[in-house]
């Protein structure tokens, strides 16, 4: 399970260095950056771990990613969509923000010409916004240097610091969305799209390199699902709680971040191999049997189903599980069997 582990862990590598796959100015990979002087002549799409605009995008910037930042450097002359873990705007936007994430911070350097709407756990206004502002948030924050230009209409526990000043109304609204907001529409498609061809190209990587373990992975699936599926969440719920464990104590926070990286890429493995699973039983129901088609039938319709609000967090959560229990399940059989060959071959006579 080396090789194993080693191959999933360079197939990472080449899918974060991956160019974008739409248009010409739509960029993805680990760190997406705009560099200070730089200037995108149309719109940006950035799809990474990191985007940082320090640079200038004439045109309107759509964004996801864990941290998304907008420097004190940086201009988006037209609209900005910002979906992300951190989410900052320190320096010009010329037309509206829709911001949903963990936290969103409008620096006191920050600028918006137009309106912000935004959903997040936290959110912090300490620049300027030149129209209305709609944010919910368990808490908002407006700082000393914060102006609203137009009027405030909020969900959650409000402070205005002394000097913080909205021209217009401050209206208290409870259906506004709180603690993540929505992501902004975008996301949906593109992540499918994007998710559905990284998807099949590491299917296909292992399919190429681990073709019986592969099939024996589908056929635990098929074979016996709840037992699977049961195994599959005891055992990531396991991993989760000593992972927690090994960070709360201040010697084991590297391992316990090695261990979040090596477990998010087994996460990834299972998931490819739950949707395999599901393909070989929907061609098992045609009476089909090819291997490739069964990858590619199973990204689809996750994929297809994945757009589907509820059904499709439903289905992707169930292949995952899924494919997480026969994976480890594979695991386990494969070192057991290992175990038991070794006396076996120790006693045969040379």
């Amino acid at each position: 399970m080396t090789r194993t582990a080693l191959t999933l862990i360079v197939l990472v590598a080449l899918l974060a260095s991956l160019p974008a796959v739409a248009a010409a100015e739509t960029r993805s990979g680990g760190t997406v950056v705009v560099e200070e002087g730089e200037t995108v002549d149309d719109d940006l799409e950035a799809f990474a771990g990191s985007v940082v605009v320090r640079g200038t995008v004439a045109g309107d910037l759509t964004t996801a990613g864990g941290d998304v930042r907008i420097a004190e450097s940086g201009t988006v002359e037209g609209d900005v969509e910002m979906s992300g873990g951190s989410i900052e705007i320190a320096g010009n936007v010329t037309g509206d923000v829709e911001a949903g994430g963990g936290s969103v911070r409008l620096a006191d350097t920050g600028r918006i010409g137009g309106s912000l709407q935004a959903g997040a756990g936290s959110i912090y206004v300490d620049g300027v916004v030149g129209g209305d502002a709609e944010l919910g948030a368990d808490t908002i924050t407006l700082g000393p240097d914060a102006r609203i230009e137009g009027n405030l209409t909020y969900n959650g526990d409000l402070s205005r610091a002394d000097g913080a000043t909205v021209e217009g109304t401050v209206t208290r609204d409870e259906s506004i969305q709180t603690g993540g907001g929505p992501v902004p529409s975008f996301a949906g498609p593109v992540f499918q799209v994007y998710g559905a061809l990284a998807t099949l190209l590491l299917g296909a990587v292992l399919l190429f390199a681990f073709p019986r373990f592969s099939t024996e992975v589908a056929d635990r699936v098929a074979g016996d699902p709840v037992r699977t599926g049961g195994i599959g969440m005891l055992v990531a719920l396991g991993v989760v709680v000593g992972l927690v464990l090994l960070f709360v104590t201040f010697i084991g926070i590297p391992l316990s971040l090695a261990g979040l990286l090596l477990f998010l890429v087994v996460l990834w493995a299972a998931s490819v191999y739950g949707r395999y699973a599901l393909g070989e039983w929907l061609l098992s129901q045609a009476g089909l049997d090819n291997r490739w088609l069964a990858l590619v039938v199973g990204v689809a319709v996750v994929a297809l189903v994945g757009l589907v609000p509820l059904l499709g967090q439903l289905v992707q959560t169930v292949v995952l599980v899924l494919g997480f229990g026969a994976l480890v399940l594979g695991i386990w059989e494969g070192y057991r069997n290992r175990g038991e060959a070794a006396p076996a071959a120790a006693t045969d006579p040379i």
